[in-house]
């Protein structure tokens, strides 16, 4: 059995782009673990920013429960993500806590620039977390580089609203009611994405977005992801052959 780390910006992120994998691999008995660089502190016009951060953390917690995951955050401020050394440091030791097999991460395009500082600093913090004098906390060093993938960005796109193609995709027809609990977990979004983002129901878009990207490799439902393979980066295919049956190959062309 493989642990499984899946870290994020925001509260709310990892439901609506990789949670249906990490039920693929905790219903498979792998061991699954969730963190955010934030608690999405900023993402109310209701609550004041302390409050916001409550809330957030505790429904995270209560949405990784659902497949039995520990969540964590790095209390970095929402918007307030660089790739520096001090966050760095905070996202290598949330990278030591999970001590993962592999990494589930954010996409390095997206519209988002949290979500894209987010994705430098966990592939960094995946080659640091291997280094024994690089300082972070109380977790120890990683035995090595765990394996490292790219969630979808928001939508498929990134800024310039250039399609990015999956290497390959997850079969998550079977689990979609947990990952459809899993994001209605975070009931504070429910205002907050129609205002902020005009999402009126912000559950029933990420199931467009899950089907849309089955389609893209013939399914009914599905998840992308990307795996990082650059020098030193493991390149074996480690999670297409954690989730068994229901890797997708070969996306088909845009429509």
């Amino acid at each position: 059995m493989a642990t499984v780390l899946a870290i994020h910006a925001h509260p709310d992120d990892i439901e609506t782009l990789g949670a249906g994998t990490l039920a693929v691999l905790a219903g498979l008995g792998h061991t699954v673990k969730i963190a955010t660089v934030t608690a999405g502190d900023l993402g109310s016009s209701e609550m004041d920013q302390a409050q916001t951060a409550r809330t957030r953390h505790a429904e995270a917690t209560a949405a990784a429960a659902l497949i039995g995951a520990d969540y964590r955050c790095g209390e970095v401020g929402d918007l307030c993500v660089f790739n520096d050394d001090p966050t760095r440091r905070r996202v290598t030791e949330l990278v030591r806590w999970a001590a993962p097999d592999l990494v589930l991460t954010a996409s390095p395009a997206d519209y988002h620039p949290d979500h894209e500082a987010v994705s430098q600093l966990v592939r960094d913090a995946c080659f640091a977390a291997s280094v024994p004098n690089y300082r972070t906390g109380p977790a120890a060093p990683l035995a090595g580089i765990p394996h490292l993938y790219f969630m979808d960005p928001i939508g498929g796109r990134n800024r310039e609203g250039v399609r990015i193609v999956p290497d390959f995709g997850v079969d998550i027809a079977a689990v979609f009611e947990t990952k459809r609990a899993m994001l209605a977990a975070h009931v504070s979004q429910v205002r907050w994405v129609a205002r902020q983002h005009g999402i009126p129901d912000q559950i029933q878009s990420m199931e467009a977005w899950s089907r849309r990207r089955g389609r893209d490799f013939g399914t009914e439902m599905a998840e992308g992801f990307r795996q990082y393979r650059h020098h030193p980066y493991p390149a074996t295919p480690r999670l297409q052959e954690l989730v068994g049956a229901a890797p997708l190959q070969a996306p088909r062309a845009a429509s």
